[in-house]
């Protein structure tokens, strides 16, 4: 490999000697060059992702390399070598070996035929310099082992440099050099249109495939210690980010969906329905957004300039939820209400309905109520208060800014809800004293916890939760009542009773008949079953109770092979995005949690969990 040219042989161009200055500094880069394209190096790297053609001629080779850490974009050669001069000297200097990963599109989907009767294998083409040969095996072999969906990836080891003739990067091909070319097979046969789910295939495949390539060269190097190749994704949010995370979290803040479904006349409506027995007429709140004109600002949000594959993913997830929920209030009371709601939380499995029918019946005999033995001391919604308000100003002793609104509530149903930094206490509260400290660390060591780390993330959506992260949520926020000592038969029951409430609400029956499932079949007092079936048909049928129970089942599993726990303190995630926090941690995106659960300062709440690791299912819980 030859020497990169000295600072001073670019004495007129000052815009590259700041881009100079910057890099022997080890400043972040970001700047737009000379006749178009930019330079983006979030940190030093010793590798450079580098796209070079016409403004969206390839566009998806241009996606792939502006999802890097450190790439450069332009539309012709000239400029590019002297940049990509410049970054191999400081990156040299910093990490004694650089490598450049070249990408680009082929002219044309050769395999592809009209009359071709089935779909076939499109092309990808490697050439490297003699250094980057376990590299170009590293990346072959990750886009073998990828799960291509529609078409399959035929890669072919090429040995002339896959450059276009009007493109003379013969000086650059002297350093460490992966190229790559591969067939646009996003695009219509015929045409410039695309197949926007092929096309977003193709970048996740190309860029995991990419990183794990200049993972095995930094590696064989001897030049860095990763855990992960993801540990070389970005480690900056660009503005872009920030603007649609802001837009995200208006629509999100627009409404409150669950106070939007939850009745504000639950006594007068059980008092009707203990004199009559009919389906009872629940009253909701007026509806605080209008729902067109929020689904017009929601697919309006632009997600072309994200640039992180990942971070993109996570929006159109959280895109499509909140869509979901929109539609769920277009329909609140009415038949559709509850198709949206099994979309939008899915249908109770027969595995699920299996484990709350066997806590059932290992309970049968059990007629306490959610409420407790009516021996214990009872505590009202008074009580509750003070007591939520010790444990949160304990939390502010980690964060000042965990800063909860307690209101005592008259137009709720009995019991306990967070929406937002808010604790809502219905002022009709009354349970056992014994529950109030493990339900408050339900509600405040985990829903407010994790709404406060999220918040400290620096994007919005980690408070507000990525899509679908309300089942491992409840299944956090259950599993914190058992490390706080407080998981009783009582409770076990409700939620397993829960779970076959909403299985007999999707599959049809009526209010009244589910009514007399939990009072006949399962023991149920009559308060407790009211309370619960309300839960259920709220709305018009809402399917999101038998979460708890299959978030609980979910974290008891990720507990017992070893998973840890810490990720999910971090913000309001999914079980799914388990290995997303971990990437995003380890890419420095991420922050430690800002604060940690009372429940896991103690030894007794340890202890528990390590019990729970060893293995346990919901049943092994009951501690009194």
């Amino acid at each position: 490999m030859r020497s990169a040219p000295a600072a001073d042989a670019y004495a007129d161009d000052e815009w590259l000697n700041d881009i100079i200055s910057c890099l022997d500094e080890g400043k972040s880069v970001r700047r737009d060059l000379p006749g178009g394209g930019r330079l983006h190096i979030d940190r030093p790297l010793p590798f450079l992702c580098v796209h070079i053609a016409e403004d969206d001629a390839e566009p998806v080779a241009r996606d792939i390399a502006q999802a890097n850490a450190a790439y450069l974009i332009a539309p012709h050669a000239p400029v590019a070598i002297k940049v990509i001069d410049a970054v191999a000297k400081a990156m040299r200097g910093r990490f004694g070996s650089f490598a450049v990963f070249d990408l680009g599109e082929l002219t044309q989907d050769r395999f592809l035929t009209e009359d071709s009767p089935f779909l076939p294998p499109f092309e990808i083409a490697i050439w490297s310099s003699d250094d980057m040969v376990e590299a170009a095996e590293c990346f072959s072999s990750a886009i073998s082992d990828s799960e291509a969906r529609f078409r399959t990836p035929k890669v072919e080891r090429v040995t002339t440099p896959p450059y276009r003739e009007d493109i003379e990067l013969a000086r650059v091909m002297r350093l460490s050099t992966l190229a790559i070319r591969f067939a646009p097979v996003y695009r219509q046969a015929g045409t410039d249109n695309a197949y926007p789910e092929l096309r977003e295939q193709l970048v996740a495949m190309i860029f995991d495939a990419g990183l794990k390539a200049m993972a095995s060269f930094i590696e064989s190097g001897g030049i860095l210690t990763l855990k992960t190749h993801r540990a070389l994704g970005r480690r900056a949010f660009v503005d872009a980010v920030t603007r649609v995370d802001r837009s995200i979290d208006e629509v999100a803040s627009s409404f409150d969906f669950l106070l939007a479904v939850t009745p504000i006349n639950a006594e007068a409506a059980f008092e009707a329905f203990r004199a009559n027995g009919d389906h009872p007429a629940f009253l909701y709140r007026p509806l605080t957004v209008q729902i067109e004109s929020a689904k017009r600002k929601l697919y309006s949000i632009s997600f072309d300039h994200l640039e992180d594959p990942v971070l993109y993913q996570l929006y159109r997830e959280k895109q499509h939820e909140l869509d979901l929920q929109l539609s769920l209030l277009s329909f609140r009371q009415k038949p559709q209400f509850v198709e949206f709601g099994r979309a939008l939380y899915g249908p109770v499995e027969p595995s699920l309905l299996d484990e709350a029918r066997m806590i059932l019946a290992h309970l049968a005999n059990i007629d306490a109520d959610d409420d407790g033995n009516a021996d214990n001391a009872i505590a009202d919604s008074g009580y509750v208060q003070a007591r939520a308000l010790n444990m949160i100003a304990a939390y502010q002793t980690q964060l000042d800014e965990f800063e909860v609104s307690v209101e005592l509530r008259d137009d709720l149903p009995s019991g306990l809800m967070v929406s937002g930094h808010r604790l809502l206490i219905s002022s009709a509260t009354l349970m056992d004293k014994k529950r109030v400290d493990p339900l408050l660390s339900h509600e405040i060591g985990v829903h407010l916890l994790t709404y406060f780390n999220g918040s400290a993330q620096g994007l919005r959506l980690f408070r507000t939760g990525l899509a679908g992260y309300e089942g491992m949520q409840e299944g956090l926020a259950v599993f914190a009542e058992y490390l706080s000592g407080g998981m009783t038969t009582a409770r076990l029951r409700l939620i397993a009773a829960r779970v076959v409430g909403c299985a007999s609400m999707l599959n049809g029956a009526s209010f009244s008949q589910t009514y007399s499932i939990l009072v006949d079949e399962y023991n149920f007092s009559s308060p407790a079953a009211f309370n619960l079936v309300l839960r259920l048909y709220r709305g018009g049928g809402l399917a999101k109770d038998a979460i708890y129970l299959r978030g609980l089942l979910a974290l008891l599993a990720h507990l017992r092979t070893g998973g840890a726990l810490e990720p999910f303190w971090m913000g309001k995630i999914a079980a799914s995005h388990f290995t997303v926090m971990q990437e995003l941690a380890e890419r420095g995106l991420l922050r430690l949690p800002a604060v940690r659960p009372l429940f896991l300062e103690t030894e007794e709440g340890r202890a528990r969990l390590a019990v729970a690791r060893s293995g346990m299912r919901p049943i092994d819980m009951i501690q009194k």
